[in-house]
């Protein structure tokens, strides 16, 4: 292949040639100059024309990859380059890559370059193309079977054949790779063995081409002596004899591309198809079809594994459908077939013999009358190496113990694809699940319900049928989650979900809205049947729960709308079912009601009364008007009591018991209270400015006003933004506070109490009165609601209570107010029972501020006259 040559210095120490020398030789030669470590570090032109590469494509490349790859890792070429740089020379014919991939035979002289320390800096290669005296000698018999003794070494696969077209030499590695040694190739024309598989005018053309003396190049699908195919490249460069001009040889080489090809043109189709969001089933398909052209003698099925270890048949277009529904829900197990089996061990299977092997014994004869002898089997794991598949092949050929190089590589990158494929589609349908579905119970979630709302109601608008919509409202969840946990009102979703599916048909649709609000659509349903369905639904939620040792009641509120009658939109129906809900919630627990127009109209109104009330809290509708506070003892004004009071210009007078609870549910409450008391408390400045008479001012705020951690210091500025002492101010809150779970709560009592304002309990005595709950809170009034004040007169019942309501407070050190004072027996019987202050219609009504200074001078007056 080279031959060294003699020192080139007297001290062995390599050369320094003379810039004129380089020069000259420039113009000639093809030059490239190679670093120590044998990177290029510069070409001149000739070198770059002569291979086809541009200056920088060439520039900090190996040598190694200029020359056939085997060729550049033999030994003896390594030899070569250690000689080199101990400053030998050498020469040598070898056969060189052009850029567009063909072979070139290449003289070449390397020449090492050494400092003026004699240390070896660089290494010259000087190129040209072989000269024909070369090539003739090269192509020697004798001596070109020398020179394929390397090919022998490195098992590169090589095959010499005659002028004659007659095989005469093969090489082990040809001998490896195809099965076939020259024993068996006597009188064998290459093209014919290699070739067999292209059509006869394709032959006959390649035969025609090399007898002229063109060189082969292509990739070719060939089979080997055992019938396995190969994706190969093949190159043939034929030898011309320089005298006669005929082809005196070809030197064959083949390379193998199998696993190469199979992922271009496997990988490829198959990603274009996942890019182009094709279904699972078609992806897996595409596989299973482009390996059984690849192998034509396999069948390729894809089985999927459930998290219950159970298979499930996606793909397997050659496989008989009456066999892959056999594996319908197949549980995995040691001895389950190939396909079972692989998924349990996580391991490939392969069965040469079904007929005798035990693991098929349960599915011999739905297999053996398809042609099928043998199947392997191969595991198709995620990224985290779980089994999620697996991928298999079928054989109707008797199988050795060892597979195909063919065949391992089509297992190798299907079960790649099938990965891919299979892990993309878990992902879209965790996502999916997360889009449409409620993470809790598993149920649709409001974005499904309303896609499959609008299916159903555009099929039965073409079958002119009609749909049922239930809102289904458990009650009273709110009190499950403050009296147990939220843990434990998560667990009464989850059963609730079950039950619904559980107690519905199969055609009808059970979704969760939001928090414990539910819905449900049933198709083709009419009145009777509606009901019906409801009576059943509200029968099963009613049956005791059991909870983590707990046993729970639960029951529902449901509101109807059919379709096409009471809407003919998915937004109308789903309003009014709620519509319809909340109607048979003010109606009691555990009912149900369809929907009307007149709970259309009602809640129409309510939402433009809604509309009003926002704009009068931020624009200033709203007034207060003040109701005095009388002491018994010595008629002296205890205090006023502020009070909300709206005039509208379409609604006319809203009253408090109207308005009040919509701003609790419309989330305005927290907002009136601060308007209230900042509105209350400029007024008593500016009373007080005027020396008007009234020490301190009630206001009333709801429970959810003290959430909010910030009430305190919102209290504290409003006080300090009119100049009051804490004490001019009294806050009522109903009896409800005492049953908010609201940790926050008792902070904010605790803390508006410590800045010195009064706390007092409005309407006692109605609700949940608790002596504990007066002992530890920090309230410093009791006000005796109104039903008391009411029965005084006719019921001792009545009276009793309230006196002894009275103990109570005398004995808590707290003050109590009556009100709703309307008689004077009413004031009498509290004046005998020992109460300090009254308040009623009785001694005044609430009055607007300037009706207010009018009575007090009126009172005023009369207090003279009677003094008089």
């Amino acid at each position: 292949m080279y031959e060294k040559t003699h020192n080139a210095g007297s001290n062995g120490q390599g050369v320094t040639p003379a810039l004129s020398q380089l020069q000259a030789l420039d113009d000639v030669l093809a030059i490239a100059e190679f670093d120590g470590n044998g990177c290029v570090r510069q070409v001149n032109d000739n070198l770059l024309n002569l291979f086809g590469y541009q200056a920088a494509e060439v520039i900090g490349r190996h040598h190694s990859e200029f020359c056939l790859p085997d060729f550049a890792r033999h030994p003896r070429y390594l030899v070569l380059w250690q000689d080199l740089m101990r400053g030998i020379s050498g020469s040598g014919v070898i056969i060189a890559f052009h850029k567009t991939g063909r072979l070139i035979w290449v003289d070449v002289t390397w020449v090492p370059v050494a400092d003026m320390s004699g240390k070896i800096t660089s290494v010259l290669a000087l190129v040209r193309p072989a000269t024909d005296q070369t090539r003739h000698d090269f192509e020697q018999p004798a001596l070109m079977y020398q020179q394929f003794q390397v090919a022998e070494v490195i098992h590169t696969a090589v095959m010499v054949s005659d002028g004659d077209g007659y095989i005469r030499y093969v090489s082990k590695g040809f001998t490896q790779l195809l099965g076939w040694e020259i024993n068996g190739l006597n009188g064998i024309n290459p093209v014919e063995l290699l070739l067999s598989g292209i059509d006869e005018s394709a032959r006959q053309a390649v035969i025609r081409e090399l007898s002229a003396g063109e060189p082969l190049e292509g990739e070719y699908l060939i089979q080997d002596k055992n019938q396995h195919r190969h994706w190969v490249r093949l190159v043939c460069y034929p030898i011309v004899n320089t005298h006669t001009r005929q082809v005196s040889h070809q030197v064959w080489m083949v390379h193998s591309v199998t696993h190469s090809k199979i992922y271009e043109t496997l990988q490829q189709q198959v990603l274009e198809a996942l890019v182009q969001e094709r279904p699972l089933v078609d992806v897996l398909e595409l596989i299973c079809n482009e390996v059984e052209r690849i192998a034509p003698d396999i069948t390729a099925t894809i089985l999927e594994l459930d998290n219950h270890g159970r298979l499930f048949p996606l793909a397997g277009p050659g496989m008989a459908k009456s066999f892959s529904r056999q594996l319908e829900g197949l549980q995995i197990g040691p001895d389950v077939g190939s396909c079972g089996s692989a998924a349990w061990f996580n391991h490939p299977v392969l069965v040469t013999d079904i007929a005798t092997d035990p693991r098929w014994e349960p599915f011999r004869d739905q297999i053996l009358p398809l042609g099928y002898i043998g199947c392997w089997s191969t595991p198709v794991c995620n990224n985290q190496g779980k089994v999620i598949g697996t991928f298999a092949f079928y054989f109707r050929q008797p199988l050795t113990e060892r597979i195909s190089l063919l065949h391992q590589y089509l297992i190798d990158v299907s079960t790649h694809l099938c990965s891919l494929a299979l892990t993309r589609e878990h992902a879209r349908q965790r996502i999916s699940q997360l889009a449409f579905y409620d993470s809790l119970t598993g149920l649709p979630n409001r974005s499904l319900l309303q896609a499959k709302l609008d299916q159903e109601v555009e099929a039965a608008a073409h079958r002119n049928e009609a749909v049922a919509v239930l809102f289904i409202d458990l009650d009273r969840f709110k009190q499950i989650n403050d009296s147990y946990s939220h843990q434990l009102g998560d667990d009464v979703l989850v059963q609730v979900a079950q039950r619904l599916q559980c107690a519905l048909r199969v055609t009808d649709i059970a979704g969760r809205l939001s928090g414990d609000e539910f819905l449900v659509v049933m198709p083709q349903c009419d009145k009777n049947q509606v009901q019906e369905a409801v009576s059943r639904l509200q029968a099963v939620l009613h049956e005791p729960l059991e909870l983590s040792g707990t046993s729970l009641s639960v029951t529902a509120t449901v509101g109807i709308a059919m379709f096409p009658n009471d809407g003919k939109t998915v937004d109308e129906l789903i309003q009014h079912a709620d519509l319809a809900m909340s109607q048979a919630k003010s109606c009691g627990r555990g009912q149900w009601a369809f929907f009307s127009n007149d709970m259309g109209q009602t809640a129409q109104e309510r939402m433009r009364l809604e509309s009003a009330l926002r704009q009068a809290v931020k624009q200033g509708g709203l007034q207060l008007y003040y109701q005095p506070q009388i002491t018994l003892h010595d008629n002296s004004i205890y205090g006023v009591e502020a009070l909300a009071r709206w005039y509208h210009p379409e609604f006319g007078m809203v009253p408090p018991s109207r308005f009040i609870p919509l701003a609790q549910e419309c989330g305005l409450i927290a907002e009136l209270g601060i308007w209230a008391m900042d509105t209350a408390c400029a007024q008593l400045a500016e009373w007080q400015t005027q020396g008007i008479p009234i020490p301190a001012v009630s206001v009333n705020l709801s429970s959810t006003s003290f959430h909010d951690l910030s009430l305190p210091d919102t209290v504290a500025k409003i006080l300090e933004k009119h100049g009051l002492e804490p004490h001019h101010l009294t806050l009522e809150l109903t009896e409800s506070v005492l049953l908010d779970s609201n940790v926050n709560t008792v902070t904010c009592l605790n803390e508006v109490n410590a800045l010195g304002v009064r706390l007092s309990m409005d309407d006692f005595g109605t609700g949940y009165s608790s002596l504990s709950y007066l002992r530890r809170l920090p309230f410093s009034e009791l006000k005796l609601d109104r039903s008391f004040v009411a029965d005084l007169e006719n019921d001792e019942i009545a009276c009793s209570l309230s006196k002894a309501i009275m103990g109570i407070g005398e004995s808590l050190h707290l003050t109590v107010v009556a009100e709703g004072v309307e008689t004077c027996e009413q004031f009498n019987r509290l004046r005998d029972q020992g109460y300090p202050v009254v308040q009623g219609y009785l001694l005044a009504r609430p009055m607007a501020p300037q009706s207010l200074l009018a009575w007090l001078d009126e009172r005023q007056v009369i207090a003279s006259l009677q003094g008089n």
